[in-house]
């Protein structure tokens, strides 16, 4: 039988609609593992670009599956107007959708390719790439592959950073401090970076954003060569020319940016602070420059900061009329031996046993009780959820009565997730319990979830 879930589209003439959301459209570009579509919201119209990851080719190569996890981690952390927006995180059996902004401009490369730009206007994108990246480091996300071919520019003519693969967060320091893997396009990378001896990643980002300075002004490269060792040995001594046109200004500002020592070099606060910077910045014009939270109420595996309790989290709670959202890599995770994501998100659910449905979610509660009372449950509704049902048995056992939780959630347009789990009583008597069930919902089961089975 074909799997229902395996593009998780609906056909109407040429169009081909994925989750009953996003009418997908052109390829915009691809790599060896995913895919990056143009697609329009049914809901809204907007144009969004969507990166389809196929599964199967995550779980055999782990670096790949590590930056994966990291980018949406990462998207997920840092919301500012100079960085492409993570809208939705989607995900079959098979495939992971990354529903992101979507940035018309093209690549700020192709400008450069051109010729160098005017002053005005390398400084305008320079500026916005300093906000992004002073907010990211604020994050403490470090973005390591910065370069104009991953600097986007949107119908506005503003900038957009993007491509967070190759991303640092602080859990991945080692015991000094330091980061270690030696990563990034040879002609921006940092010399201690080369040196593969630990680095600052915000010292890393800030030699970059030199480079790309340069060549916004020059419409070249400060560092370059045909032969790679022989351009690493000019970034190791820091030796490079300014060519005529550049100001006196923008000379001292890229001077303190391409330092070789990593600790006598500029910081992104000390570069804000720089008259070369700061020229066309307005007083009133601070929201210009501070990082600034973009609020998303569409992500399905969103959380909101809850100001009152700090860094605390608290998940966004939908309507009663319908059931909640499921954590999407809770349902990759469960889904797919081997490949984990829910270590990204903080939550408390602790699984016992799950099924996929396509039936909807209030048949399939109807059919949940009438399973209890088959089986001599007592039948305790939520009162918070109606898409939470507590069923508590008649008689006593070992550690008192057994209570079993069943909660309904949404995955997808006309995908449910259920989950069983244990609130009270012997945890071998809910064994017993959910090979009890399992029999009477084979009409509604299309998948029991974490077995190697295929059915």
């Amino acid at each position: 039988m074909e799997d229902p879930l395996q593009n998780c589209r609906s056909v109407a003439g040429n169009r081909h609609v994925i989750f009953g959301k996003y009418e997908m459209g052109r390829l915009l570009g691809q790599g060896t593992f995913a895919k990056v579509y143009h697609a329009r919201d049914l809901l809204t119209a907007e144009s969004v670009a969507v990166k389809v990851i196929k599964t199967e080719n995550v779980r055999k190569q782990g670096l790949l599956m590590e930056q994966i996890t990291r980018e949406i981690a990462v998207m997920r952390l840092v919301r500012h107007p100079n960085v492409v927006g993570l809208k939705e995180v989607m995900a079959t059996k098979t495939k992971i959708y990354l529903v992101m902004e979507y940035v018309k401009g093209g690549e700020l490369f192709a400008k450069i390719a051109k010729g160098r730009l005017k002053e005005n206007l390398a400084r305008k994108y320079f500026q916005q790439l300093i906000s992004a990246v002073d907010y990211c480091h604020s994050r403490g996300v470090y973005h390591r592959d910065l370069k104009p071919e991953n600097l986007l520019l949107d119908e506005n003519e503003d900038l957009k950073v993007s491509d967070f693969g190759l991303s640092a967060l602080p859990e991945q320091l080692r015991n000094d401090g330091m980061l270690h893997t030696q990563c990034g396009t040879p002609a921006y990378i940092s010399p201690e970076v080369l040196r593969k001896k630990g680095y600052d990643g915000a010292k890393a980002d800030t030699w970059s954003c030199g480079v790309i300075l340069y060549a916004l002004l020059a419409g070249c490269l400060p560092f370059r060569d045909d032969n790679v060792m022989n351009m690493y040995k000019k970034i190791f001594k820091g030796e490079y020319e300014f060519p005529p046109w550049f100001s006196g200004e923008a000379r001292r500002l890229i001077s303190k940016l391409l330092v070789v020592d990593p600790s006598k070099r500029i910081t992104i606060p000390a570069v804000m602070r720089s008259p070369w910077f700061s020229r066309g910045i307005k007083t009133g014009d601070g929201d210009f420059l501070a990082p600034l939270q973009i609020k998303t109420t569409n992500l399905t595996d969103e959380t909101v900061k809850d100001d009152k309790k700090g860094e605390t989290e608290r998940p966004i709670q939908r309507s009663k009329s319908s059931p909640r959202f499921y954590n999407a890599f809770e349902f990759i995770s469960s889904m797919s031996s081997g490949f984990d994501l829910s270590n990204m998100f903080e939550t408390n659910r602790k699984s016992e046993s799950l099924f996929t449905s396509k039936f909807c979610a209030s048949m399939i509660m109807n059919k949940l009780e009438s399973l209890a009372r088959k089986l001599n449950f007592k039948i305790l509704h939520s009162n918070q959820d109606e898409y939470t049902l507590k069923m508590e048995g008649i008689s006593e056992g070992r550690k008192g009565k057994l209570l079993v939780t069943a909660e309904v959630f949404e995955v997808a347009p006309e995908v449910a997730l259920v989950e069983f789990s244990k609130t009270a009583g012997d945890t071998l008597e809910y064994k017993r319990f959910e090979e009890d069930v399992r029999p009477g919902l084979q009409d509604i089961v299309w998948s029991w979830q974490g077995e190697n089975s295929s059915s």
